[in-house]
């Protein structure tokens, strides 16, 4: 399989991608380019967006990079800064590129963006290779 028919398999299987209205932009071997407008239920109680759907829009554009050679990977370690706050209308984009890989591990270097080009946060994130392909799970 190639890295788009991988992502497109792991999208049909991902509800909640699917509810949080992501588009898949740009998939290469290690890297993926997301987008998502966001809407008046992603925002917390002070009108901008909440930090969980910002990270859970991270760890999507994470999972697409890291599981794109068809070989699974999951999240051992993750970090998120939050640098700029999001309104209801903005377009999101997160971009996933591979920073350091090893037999077991990989470092992933992912960024979020608004329609602006203004970085919205900077997550980084670790995955652990669990030595099966995504299609066998």
């Amino acid at each position: 399989m190639t890295p788009r028919q991988v992502v497109d398999y792991m999208m049909e299987k991902d509800y909640f991608s699917q509810f949080l209205g992501i588009k898949i932009i740009d998939i290469q071997e290690n890297y993926s380019l997301i987008e998502m407008t966001i809407t008046k239920q992603m925002l917390n109680g002070l009108g901008t967006v909440h930090g969980g759907v910002t990270f859970a829009f991270a760890d999507s554009a994470f999972a697409f990079s890291s599981n794109n050679s068809g070989d699974a990977a999951v999240a051992l370690s993750v970090t998120i800064n939050f640098t700029k706050a999001g309104r209801e209308g903005d377009v999101f984009r997160a971009e996933s590129r591979l920073i350091n890989n090893t037999r077991k591990t990989a470092l992933y270097d992912i960024n979020i963006t608004n329609q602006n080009n203004e970085l919205v946060a900077k997550f980084v994130g670790t995955v652990y290779k669990v030595g099966k392909k995504v299609t066998e799970l």
